[in-house]
Order: structure tokens, then C-alpha cells, then sequence
């Protein structure tokens, strides 16, 4: 008879060790199935399964741990248990009522068929909702920690349980030895250590658990994976993005970041955080200058991350010494200290800035001059503001491409449908209630009319993030968190050198003249004047439109 145990098994509890030595050495008939009877069943167990949920996910929140960490504890775990113990991957699915019929086949599938778990051969173990799921399949539940019966009850806590407890004792422990309560990094001099006489956090941890997460260094790791306010549960910057949309804009802009940076890729240890779907890399990794060199793709985002390993295993890039790391850049170092020769970024930084706050920001700027040997250079290519930021102007929009007619949101089938409908002037109003609304900001402006014509008074910065993010209507929920203008490109440079950078001359800003071609011009006007009413206008200046964008080359 096999004991069939799903589950993440991120943690093993002493518990769990307890509730199956008894089952292997006592059998199974007096065994209380979830329903409080017994399951009167005259077999002993002759192996046991331990399904591995989400196995394809790791470095998250949710899924802290590898399955090759998750594989190791459980053949640790299982050699008390004197008989076969099996590690089968079930990689994520989502939310779907067909979940235990699909792990069951993956079992079969991962096995090539030696393992066929059926009703009359297997009694799962589970004490989550998953086990209804089971029982709609006909099989017997033991219910582990549960205790048996309709009443939400426990005889003991569940692994995630234990692993939130873990989180919460050892942030609690941090703030007490670091009053300003930030947690120390996963890649500090002098961690967070946990005794190992600390019976409140060690005593419901199997030993196997123990070992494997002080040998991994994993204490720490979820230290800097709860503690990280950047990226959600499952390791992802934004759960908003239409990730389609993202990666094919990503390949298509990706030879104009490669010509705009060649120049200033120093060959060496090569890394690019942000990396997306490793288009630049693919790109810089053929040139001939760079044979020799070392390249490291750093990607937060799960899904953009497993397009690169996919891309790797295919082939496509033509220096075989490229390596893709999932690693948060802000919350610690992603590689060694004066190790790499060149960093790359592009259009990260104001994400972090918009995602993480200024804090995080800055904890990144000096991360990165700590990455970088004496002579190496952090290419930052991204948005920037203007430098007279706060300054008020004069906004004309076109009103007239309107096919709106008076149309709520709701008529349309769907969002971007609604925005596409509007005019310039119609999308800056629903821009106006979006923008970071969730951050609390808020965008002020005044109507004024000159010589009959409608001009909006509001600052620079404003129009200008208005401007960046009016036509991406298929990613409207995600841009309306980002903020591009929070600093100019002296500002930039100042806070840069404040950490010990050098700033190339090379180093520039610059007005994107497609962008202003073919989404500025005839859509807004700027104006400004030395009359705070102006009425008349010859009272209006016309305005440039500000810089866009920058290549900031940052040395060491």
C-alpha cells in the first residue's frame, strides 16, 4: 500500500516524522481517515510518495526552496522510515479542479509507469483543502496534522505555518539587535545566525529540515525574500503586465540598446540585471570583441526567467558561457564583490524607484558599486525627467480624434478598447485619476482659456509622465504605477557620485525623436509664460518637449 503525501515540502516537521513512523510500524486499520473512521485497511505501507508541488517554481515567497534542495531534505527525512521513499516534481498548474488527477498522471508520467497510484493501492496524506480533490476521486484521506471531523482544527501547525512562524521570530530577533529594524541581507558579512539551542523556532523542525537549511544558508534567504517589498509572492515585479506584449517589445528594441551601448561594454565578466528575455546578451554575446568574456543574466521575474533557460537550451546564444541567475539585485548583491567588469541595465531603475521606493533605489545604486572592479563601468540606459521638474506650463491637447461619445468603460469589452477610444485629451483625464493612485499621489491642474483655445496649467514633470505612458493602453494598469520623472539627469549624476561613482563624459541625455514625431507632435503643445493669468496669446511661449531618455555610464 503507498502513502501518497503532496505537498510544497519547503519544511519537514518532527510531527510529520512521528504521524508516518507510526503508520510503518503500527499499519493502517486503526488509522482515523478524515472523517474520524477508522480505515480498517490489514496492509502496512511499502513506500511512500512525496508529490512536490510547484516544483518548477523557487526563490519566491511561496516557493522559497529548489526541488533539488526540497529532493535532498526529503531522502534525508526518509531514512528513518525504513521503507522506499519516492521524490516525484508536479510542476504548477495554478488553481485547477482537475489538480489530483494531474498530479497522479505525473507520477505515472515522471515513473514511466512503475508507479500507477489508484484508489486500491494508495492513501493520500493531506491536511490543506486539496484533499477534497481526493476524496472526489475515491480515495481514503488521512488527514496528518488535522484533526479529524468537520471542526477546523490541528494537532499540530502545518509547514507553512512553521515557515511563517520562522519569518516572524527571526524579523522580530533582527529589529531587536538592529533597532532602525531593517533585516540583514542574505549576502552580509555577519548574517543572522540562529542558535541551535533555540527551541522556539528548531523544536517542530525535523532534523533532516534543520541541516539542510543551515548548510543552504535558507534561514537567511527567506529573511531577504519576506522582508522584500519589491516583488509579490510568487517572484514577480508586477502581477499586472501582459507578459506577450512585454517580451516581443523587449526583442524589438533590443538592437537599438545593443548599438547605443556596444562602445562601453568593457569585455571581462559581463552582467546584465534586468535581463528580460536576454536579448542584449544574445546581442553582445556575438560580437567578436567578447568571445572571451563571461556573461551573467539576472532576472526577478519567473516568467521572463524561464525564457531565458529555454532560450539557452535552444541554442541561441552563440557564446556558450552564459549563465541566468533568479536573484533580487535591490535586496542584496548578485555578484561578488569587485568581480564584474561591466553591469548593464535598461529601463530597471525607475521600476525600482516606482515598485520599491526611494530606499530601495538607492540600496541598488550602491550594489552595484560594490559589484564592480577598480576601472568597471555600470551602463544604465533608462527614462529620465527634466530639469526644471516642478516648473509650471501650459498644456494644449487634441480632443478631436475622440470616438468616445460619451461611453463609460463598462460598454466596452474591455479596458483598452475604452482608452483606445478616447482623445489625447480625454486619456490625460483618466490618466490623471489613475496615475499612482495606489501610491497616494495626485496630479493637480487648473483649465484656463486663451483667445478661446483650452489650455491645462500643471507641472513639467506631470505632462511629461503623462506624455511617456499615453499610448501604452494594452499595459495601462501596469504603467499607471511608474514613475519616470522623479529625477533629472543632474540629479542622477549627484546621487551617483555621492556613492563614489564617476560619470563619463560620454554619458548623456536625450529627446527620443521617434517618440516625439510620431506621439507628441500634433497631439500636445507646451507653452509657458512669464504671466501667471495669461490672456492673451502672445502671452504663451511654446515649450520644447523635455529629454526622454539617458545612457548614464557610471565608472568605478
Amino acid at each position: 500500500m503507498y502513502l501518497l503525501l503532496p505537498g510544497r515540502h519547503h519544511l519537514l516537521t518532527r510531527y510529520q516524522k512521528e504521524y508516518l513512523l507510526h503508520l510503518v510500524k503500527h499499519g493502517l486499520s486503526e488509522a482515523l481517515d478524515v472523517f474520524g473512521n477508522p480505515l480498517s485497511i490489514s496492509k502496512h505501507p511499502t513506500a511512500i510518495i512525496f508529490a512536490v508541488t510547484s516544483a518548477n517554481h523557487n526563490n519566491t515567497r511561496r516557493n522559497p526552496l529548489s526541488l533539488y534542495q526540497r529532493a535532498m531534505m526529503i531522502q534525508d527525512f526518509s531514512r528513518e522510515l525504513c521503507i522506499p521513499s519516492f521524490v516525484i516534481p508536479i510542476d504548477d498548474v495554478g488553481q485547477s479542479p482537475n489538480f489530483a488527477s494531474y498530479t497522479l498522471k505525473k507520477i505515472e508520467v515522471e515513473t514511466e509507469l512503475k508507479l500507477q497510484l489508484t484508489k486500491e493501492n494508495t492513501i493520500v496524506l493531506c491536511s490543506t483543502p486539496v484533499a477534497n480533490l481526493y476524496l472526489e476521486l475515491g480515495f481514503f484521506v488521512l488527514p496528518v496534522e488535522k484533526v479529524p471531523g468537520p471542526k477546523l482544527s490541528f494537532y499540530a501547525k502545518l509547514p507553512w505555518e512553521e515557515l511563517e512562524d520562522i519569518v516572524s521570530k527571526r524579523k522580530q530577533e533582527a529589529e531587536n539587535k538592529n533597532p532602525s529594524g531593517s533585516l540583514a541581507q542574505s549576502n552580509s558579512d555577519h548574517p543572522i545566525q540562529i542558535p541551535s539551542s533555540d527551541e522556539a523556532i528548531l523544536k517542530s523542525l525535523d532534523p533532516a529540515c534543520i541541516r539542510l537549511w543551515k548548510d543552504y544558508g535558507l534561514f537567511e534567504k527567506v529573511d531577504m525574500l519576506f522582508s522584500d517589498t519589491l516583488i509579490g509572492d510568487d517572484g514577480d515585479l508586477t502581477e499586472s503586465r501582459d507578459y506577450n506584449t512585454y517580451v516581443r517589445e523587449m526583442d524589438e528594441i533590443a538592437e537599438l540598446k545593443f548599438q547605443e551601448t556596444k562602445p562601453y561594454v568593457k569585455p571581462g565578466r559581463i552582467g546584465d540585471i534586468g535581463c528580460a528575455v536576454g536579448s542584449w546578451i544574445k546581442l553582445v554575446g556575438k560580437d567578436p570583441n567578447f568571445a572571451e568574456s563571461d556573461f551573467y543574466g539576472v532576472e526577478i521575474a519567473r516568467h521572463l526567467y524561464q525564457i531565458c533557460e529555454q532560450r539557452k537550451e535552444n541554442g541561441e546564444f552563440a557564446n556558450s558561457n552564459v549563465f541566468f541567475l533568479r536573484k533580487n539585485a535591490v535586496s542584496g548583491l548578485v555578484f561578488p564583490r569587485m568581480s564584474m567588469n561591466t553591469i548593464h541595465t535598461s529601463s530597471l531603475t525607475h521600476e525600482i524607484e516606482s515598485y520599491g521606493g526611494r530606499s530601495q533605489l538607492l540600496s541598488f545604486l550602491k550594489n552595484r558599486y560594490e559589484e564592480l572592479v577598480m576601472g568597471g563601468v555600470w551602463i544604465n540606459r533608462d527614462v529620465v525627467g527634466p530639469e526644471d521638474k516642478e516648473r509650471e506650463v501650459f498644456v494644449w491637447m487634441e480632443e478631436d480624434s475622440s470616438r468616445n461619445h460619451g461611453r463609460s468603460p463598462e460598454e466596452f469589452s474591455n479596458f483598452k478598447e475604452y482608452l483606445d477610444s478616447l482623445s489625447t485629451k480625454e486619456r490625460f483625464f483618466q490618466f490623471q485619476q489613475d496615475f499612482r493612485k495606489e501610491e497616494g499621489y495626485v496630479l493637480r491642474t487648473s483649465a484656463i482659456y486663451v483667445d478661446g483655445i483650452e489650455y491645462h496649467r500643471m507641472k513639467l514633470k506631470d505632462i511629461c509622465e503623462y506624455l511617456s505612458k499615453k499610448d501604452y493602453t494594452d499595459n495601462w494598469d501596469s504603467e499607471m504605477h511608474e514613475s519616470f520623472c522623479f529625477w533629472s539627469f543632474d540629479e542622477w549624476k549627484k546621487n551617483l557620485e555621492s556613492i563614489g561613482f564617476r560619470i563619463s563624459p560620454q554619458s548623456s541625455e536625450y529627446r527620443n525623436q521617434w517618440l516625439v514625431k510620431n506621439r507628441y507632435e500634433g497631439k500636445v503643445k507646451l507653452f509657458i509664460s512669464n504671466s501667471q493669468n495669461p490672456n492673451k496669446s502672445e502671452d504663451l511661449v511654446p515649450f520644447d518637449f523635455p529629454v526622454t531618455h539617458m545612457l548614464l555610464l557610471a565608472e568605478k
